[in-house]
């Protein structure tokens, strides 16, 4: 029932297409290395295997050509979400979120960004850095000044529109800080660079 509720919403775009479900985890991850979809959906419940197992066999560190994976759940809990992000998820979306926020966070995955139900993000990682979580590798190469407001900015949501008017810069000035910023912490999108800066005591947020 619930993934015929998900094959409604998504098909009435016009932009978007479903073409497999599966009924449990181990199906899951077959059929998705064999469609190879741009973006699958994952719930943290599953029979056979739950969902942060599969996000990390599709898109965990060292998969080869990893797919896109959305966490849709019900399970509000910060376990579940750090989980889900840590193996490889680019977006976590409450099921009661409603019908236009999953949409668009398929929408940022397809454009390799990444999007969480705004309930969920600054309660989670706030918890993360009261937890004491440890800090991840140092970059490569020391973010600049400009590099750290992007970050911070990435940290409260905002999109790079939003960066843009704030910092008093270009649209295509953001993304190629984002990209940038990506290429010397070594994460895969937006999400990712929160998580990051929040481990590392830079998120800039009380």
């Amino acid at each position: 029932m619930i993934r015929t509720s998900l094959r409604i919403i998504l098909e009435d775009q016009p932009d978007i297409s479903v073409v497999g479900e599966a009924a449990d985890g181990v199906e899951a991850i077959a059929l998705a290395r064999r469609l190879r979809p741009d973006v699958c959906l994952v719930d943290i419940q599953m029979p056979r295997l739950d969902g942060i197992e599969v996000t990390r066999a599709l898109a965990g560190p060292g998969v080869v050509n990893p797919l896109r994976v959305i966490v849709v759940t019900t399970f509000d809990l910060d376990e579940y979400v750090y989980g889900a992000l840590r193996g490889g998820a680019v977006g976590f979306v409450l099921k009661d979120a409603g019908p236009v926020l999953l949409v668009e966070a398929v929408r940022a995955a397809i454009l390799g960004d990444a999007l969480i139900s705004p309930s969920v993000t600054l309660r989670l990682l706030r918890r993360l850095t009261a937890a004491g979580a440890p800090a991840t590798r140092r970059p490569a190469q020391p973010l600049s000044e400009r590099e750290t407001e992007v970050v911070r900015a990435v940290v409260r949501g905002r999109t790079n529109q939003e960066i843009a008017d704030e910092l008093f810069i270009s649209l295509s000035t953001v993304k190629g800080h984002v990209s940038g910023i990506k290429a010397k912490l070594g994460v895969r999108n937006r999400v990712e660079i929160a998580v990051w800066a929040w481990e590392n005591r830079i998120a800039g947020i009380a």
